[in-house]
């Protein structure tokens, strides 16, 4: 065996290869263990099922054939008939010698005709003069690939080229996809880009789109040697091989009690939650241990195909890279494709979908055509909403920033779950306790108690009796629980964001991003252009880069705080203008014709003011998001992730403002500064001042918030489906009436469908995120007062993730899958709404909420004053309390008689009549002293839980210091194993110590 694979190697010698002796002798392989048979399925792009059902995504296997070098002018044409006869003559005896090994290793380094194959696509119409810089093009000779007579294997290329997934050729994977116009005066740039992309090892392929003559798609393939390369620059983590012995030690030290734990879980009912996963076969467990990858020790990774090692999303990561850091131009800012997305070279530049979404045949029979068929029978279909998600095969399809989107909703979904069902039980508390509480029944049976009028014109005298709707209503949200939702809920927001905490080191671990740390990012064209002549080392790259003076920065960050304010104070501006409405309107309604309204004036007011208010929002928040790009662009933010942070801390400081600031007014200042009757305070001298329902505010609060949060919901998912939606029904329009048949349209291929489809936002996940935060706000902030706003929240994210998963999968192009380790700032600002959402609570329930009046009522001046505190027995009286009496007669209107309003003032026949009682200063010096106590306590348990919780897991620490421990071990046998094998071929004499 070894004479005969000397032979083969002199062989190869003499042919020119640089060819590796270990790919001659094959090494026998372990019996693959448990442990080690996930990597084998992790290295596979393709499930199972997918392979069986839809073999023609499989490019053809051909056997790779050696390339002779070029001979030399001065062969003969004897020489080279010897030498080809000899080679056939070789090569069949190497072909029958790989037969009779027990292994099939396949040397990455070997230059076969496969991999050497290239393309030339047709040169760009027009001459122009190519200014190039030389030192980066590699004048590699490009060859053409001889044609050959169409066979069966040639009909199924075409077959398989037509699908949209390869190249003409039907065996080159079409990794990414370049659209340009042909109209478009950018060929020069787009000329050199394009050669400086063959010389970096891509091959290219242009085709003509078939439903628009000025569009050309440009498809980019990656090759073996490419991806091998860059794959080792960019520190890509790959699955390699493990030794048996190694893989059992799990099992071997689990207790008997764990592995009693486990039989006895297969006896119970399957959870139905989860998924099938004979259904995803991809959501095996990838249990398997990962190295950066290196050619040098290429052999010590699991490689059975060179296809599929690589993944799709890894792929088109590749590729991004190369496209980034490509010149297409002289001088240093003159590289990336964004650049030349921007300057109009390129019209759009995305990875290709795996194919179509749908197929005629049902997955449970036929299996899944491709992953985008499997995400979307899987994930996206609305059957699976009350299904886990696959978070495997969604990172491994879109990436692991998205990945991590979809891990943080489905998370905090999940912990919605018993945030709702309290808020439920306290809700349902007061819907039961309706009837029975004291307060409600004193207000529903007061007939000859006769209120102020509320209004100066056309309000006449009620009766607080009229108000027993509003009080029990009322009821439902401040009753004895809302102290102990108000509290759970501050806890609630800790434990969701440490054990966010401890699920994100879980998952970072799973999808190997540990010791990944983000590359070093190019600067803005914008920041480059502006500081060009400042320049200063890098202290990463040691590169002179464009750099902003401290004193230029400064200014503009003043210049832009400056803006923020001035936008803060147009939403108070837009705050006052509904409040002036208010109380225009209450004049209005109560003297409507209707008698409907006529009577029910208040509760027309604010549901009129809530739809203003919130047409206002939504018209603002186009107007802020015009806003916040431009003092994000006049502070010259250095690098792209810079800018999203700096303008994703705008929009949310914008929208956040502009949502809750009118909350913030009913809540906080609504018939605060009103007023007492005969001594009124009025808006300009002329409209007076709104006061609360003599039932309190709570009721408007609850309303203002209702509405808000509801409609703006229902916008939000129209916006995120219907729309896209409604522009991809209207760009297939615009095709039909350009004459385009329908079967046409059908046999469109894969990139043009994808060009149809409409890019991802902007901003990428920031919009996802800012709607999600903003919802937090709205859980947590103003809880006390809507018990109910958890349960809404879990209804629109059950449904938010089906929508952004049907958008992502079917409305969307594929988004470059990037790769990320943590949400990035949008956890900074979850931990300040949860300071926040304790500081509001706090004062909700000692300010705008009666919990305080009465507790200081039962315990001071109620019945039970010297006998303890008993709930409703002890509150009996406290409407009365509540209410200050006034002479009618001071109103100058022609009424007799006295009236009552909610307030603690001395009657008018004291001493010292409508001055402030005794009561008010306990309310008051028991309201702030509420306060402090709740935010302390609350505070203190709230650092108490996050350090109890840690970051990380216990025996996620262990398995991790094991497995770097076990890293080491393997990669030294590896490395032992592969130089044994290189003196067995050379006939040294074997040892068994370390070479």
């Amino acid at each position: 065996m070894v004479h005969h694979s000397g032979s083969i190697q002199s062989f190869r010698q003499q042919k020119g290869m640089n060819t590796s002796k270990s790919e001659t002798v094959k090494e026998h392989p372990l019996k693959p263990s448990r442990r080690s048979m996930p990597c084998l399925a992790q290295s596979q792009t393709h499930p199972q099922s997918l392979s069986k059902h839809s073999s023609f995504l499989q490019p053809n296997r051909v056997q790779p054939q050696p390339q002779p070098q070029p001979l030399s002018a001065g062969t003969s044409t004897a020489t080279v008939d010897v030498v080809s006869e000899r080679a056939k003559v070789m090569e069949t005896l190497e072909n029958n010698l790989l037969k009779l090994s027990n292994t099939e290793y396949s040397d990455p380094f070997l230059d076969t005709g496969k991999d050497k194959d290239t393309y030339t696509d047709d040169s760009e119409h027009g001459n122009y003069d190519a200014r190039t810089d030389q030192s980066l093009l590699i004048q590699n000779k490009l060859t053409r690939q001889k044609t050959e007579p169409r066979t069966k294997s040639s009909l199924k290329a075409d077959a398989m080229a037509s699908s949209g997934l390869f190249f003409k050729d039907g065996k080159k994977r079409i990794d990414y996809i370049l659209v340009y116009k042909k109209s478009s005066p950018q060929v020069e740039k787009r000329s050199t880009f394009e050669k400086n992309l063959r010389a970096e090892g891509l091959m290219l392929e242009r085709e003509p789109a078939v439903t628009n003559s000025d569009i050309m798609f440009v498809k980019i393939h990656c090759p073996w040697e490419t991806l091998c390369k860059y794959a080792e620059r960019m520190n890509i983590r790959m699955p390699f091989r493990k030794k048996c012995y190694y893989t059992d030690w799990r099992s071997k030290t689990m207790g008997s009690l764990q592995r009693n734990m486990r039989e006895l879980k297969s006896w119970l009912p399957r959870n139905p939650m989860k998924l099938d996963k004979e259904a995803l076969p991809d959501l095996e467990e990838t249990d398997c241990y990962t190295a950066p990858f290196s050619r040098a020790r290429i052999h010590h990774f699991t490689i059975n195909n060179k296809d599929s090692f690589f993944s799709n999303s890894t792929r088109s990561r590749i590729v991004h890279h190369m496209l980034q850091r490509t010149k297409y131009e002289d001088g240093k800012s003159k590289m990336g494709i964004n650049r030349l997305l921007n300057n109009g070279t390129y019209e759009a530049a995305f990875p290709p979908h795996e194919g179509s979404h749908k197929s005629r045949h049902p997955i449970k029979t036929h299996g899944a055509q491709n992953h985008r068929h499997l995400l979307y029978e899987r994930w996206a279909r609305w059957g699976m909403w009350y299904k886990y998600q696959p978070l495997d095969l969604i990172r491994r399809y879109f990436g692991e920033k998205i990945g991590l989107y979809f891990a943080w909703l489905g998370w905090y979904t999940g912990m919605l779950i018993p945030a709702a069902l309290v808020g439920l039980f306290v809700f349902l508390y007061g819907l039961f306790t309706m009837d029975s509480s004291q307060v409600s029944k004193e207000i529903c049976e007061a007939n000859e108690t006769i209120m102020c009028p509320m209004c100066e014109r056309n309000c006449t005298l009620q009766k607080l009796n009229e108000s027993c709707i509003y009080a029990k209503v009322t009821h439902l949200f401040d009753n004895g629980g809302t102290v102990f939702f108000a509290i759970f809920m501050a806890i609630w927001a800790t434990v969701f964001l440490e054990f966010w905490k401890r699920r994100r080191a879980v998952l970072t671990y799973d999808w190997d991003l540990i010791d990944w740390e983000d590359e070093e990012e190019e600067l803005r064209p914008q920041f480059e252009a502006k500081y060009s002549q400042v320049e200063r080392v890098n202290p990463i790259t040691g590169k002179p880069e464009p750099f902003q003076p401290f004193p230029d920065k400064l200014s503009r960050l003043m210049v832009s705080v400056s803006g923020i304010f001035f936008m803060i104070s147009l939403v108070l501006t837009a705050v006052f203008a509904v409040v002036v409405y208010r109380l225009v309107a209450m004049e209005q309604f109560a003297s409507f014709k209707w008698y409907f309204i006529k009577k029910y004036w208040q509760f027309a007011t604010s549901g009129t003011g809530v739809c203003i208010n919130f047409m206002i929002i939504m018209s603002l928040n186009v107007v802020y998001e015009k806003v916040a790009y431009l003092l994000t662009d006049l502070e010259h933010p250095r690098t792209e992730s810079e800018w999203e942070n700096s303008f994703a801390l705008k929009m949310f400081l914008f929208q956040f403002v502009n949502l809750n600031s009118s909350i913030f007014y009913i809540a906080f200042f609504l018939g605060r500064f009103a007023g007492r009757p005969g001594k009124y305070n009025k808006l300009f001298n002329r409209w007076r001042l709104e006061e609360c329902h003599p039932s309190g505010c709570l009721i408007d609060l609850c309303l203002q918030m209702g509405v808000i949060m509801v409609l703006k919901q229902m916008w939000n998912n129209f916006m995120e489906l219907g729309y896209p939606l409604l522009q991809n029904w209207w760009s297939r329009r615009k095709m039909k009436r350009g004459g385009q048949l329908m079967e046409q349209k059908i046999s469109l291929p894969q990139w043009e469908k994808d060009w149809n489809l409409q890019p991802m936002n902007l901003h990428g996940l920031m919009d996802e995120y800012l709607e999600m935060v903003l919802q937090f706000g709205f859980t947590t902030i103003f809880v006390a007062a809507f018990p109910l706003a958890p349960l809404l929240a879990l209804l629109n994210n059950i449904i938010e993730i089906r929508l952004d998963a049907y958008k992502f999968v079917t409305q969307w192009r594929r988004p470059m899958p990037a790769r990320a380790t943590d949400i990035g700032i949008w956890y900074g600002i979850l931990e300040g709404i949860g300071v926040l959402a304790v500081i509001t609570n706090a004062f909700v329930i000692a300010i705008t909420s009666d919990y305080i009046p009465r507790f200081v009522y039962a315990y001071k001046y109620g019945p039970c004053t010297d006998q303890g505190y008993r709930q409703e027995k002890c509150l009996k009286g406290y409407v009365n309390s509540s209410l200050s009496v006034f002479d009618l007669s001071e109103l100058g209107m022609g009424y007799s008689g006295y009236c009552r309003y909610r307030d603690y003032r001395a009657p008018p026949w004291s001493s010292t009549p409508y001055e402030f009682t005794l009561q008010f200063w306990h309310v008051l010096a028991a309201r702030l002293a509420f306060i402090i106590v709740f935010e302390h306590l609350v505070f203190g348990i709230k650092s108490f839980i996050a350090y109890l919780i840690p970051d990380m897991p216990k025996d996620l620490c262990d398995r991790m210091r094991r497995e770097k421990y076990l890293v080491q071990e393997m990669m030294y046998e590896a490395e032992l194993e592969h130089l044994q094998r290189e003196r067995k071929k050379n006939g040294k004499q074997y040892h068994h110590e370390w070479p």
